[in-house]
């Protein structure tokens, strides 16, 4: 990663946008601006953790060790979000790996100054509240999704999340250049198995593909499948 101070949009930052202003100030003393490179490894499970990261520009993908080879992407952080957050407390590691899935510029603040701007800045800290409860409920039925959704569900579902999050292209492609495989760790399946399923998909005519880009035709029969949980 490389340190920048000309990159930085303060309205794009969470951090920045939910502070006092008379705290703005120490955030501006505090903070450093890295501009990370596409595929480059900001931090690895395990690691000491030394302080959160803010999305301004850009997006991280954020995922977990499965099996020996192979990981599980947990959510993606864009503009406005952040990651890190996982290794406050007392072990002091990151329980996650986190990547730029593209050109991307994140605010990094360290822990302890995270810590007092929690105490100083109740806006913060209930932003900071609301976002993990929505994590923790995203995590909470990604992991009911592994145990019961078949995996052709699983995979309409990650689509459905991606086109959410991310949104479309003028062509109507999801806007996202994500590789075959991060959809299939996002997905909690094989490279072979997503595989398979999006030619399925293809010819029940629920999706189109052109290169790694991937178009929603049938979005509603797309949540279907996802909402096809069963329970044994």
């Amino acid at each position: 990663m490389k340190k920048s101070q000309n990159i930085y949009d303060s309205k794009s930052c969470f951090l920045h946008i939910n502070c006092l202003d008379e705290w703005k100030p120490a955030i501006s003393a505090h903070k450093t601006i890295y501009k990370v490179k596409k595929g480059e490894i900001i931090f690895k499970e395990g690691d000491p953790a030394t302080g959160i990261y803010f999305v301004n520009s850009g997006s991280v993908k954020v995922y977990k060790k499965w099996d020996k080879d192979k990981e599980l992407i947990v959510r993606f952080a864009r503009e406005g979000s952040l990651f890190g957050h996982r290794g406050s407390g007392n072990e002091g590691f990151y329980p996650i790996s986190a990547t730029a899935l593209q050109p991307t510029v994140v605010c990094y603040v360290d822990t302890a100054f995270f810590e007092a701007t929690l105490k100083v800045n109740p806006n913060f800290t209930y932003q900071l509240l609301t976002f993990m409860t929505e994590e923790l409920k995203q995590s909470e039925r990604k992991m009911r999704n592994l145990a019961h959704m078949p995996v052709k569900g699983r995979v309409a579902e990650a689509l459905i999340s991606l086109q959410n999050q991310f949104g479309t292209t003028a062509d109507g492609f999801i806007n996202i250049d994500l590789s075959r495989q991060d959809l299939a760790s996002y997905a909690g399946a094989t490279y072979e198995t997503v595989f398979r399923m999006m030619n399925e998909l293809v010819n029940d005519k629920l999706i189109s593909l052109s290169g790694k880009s991937i178009r929603l035709i049938n979005r509603a029969e797309l949540l279907k499948l996802a909402q096809d949980i069963v329970f044994v």
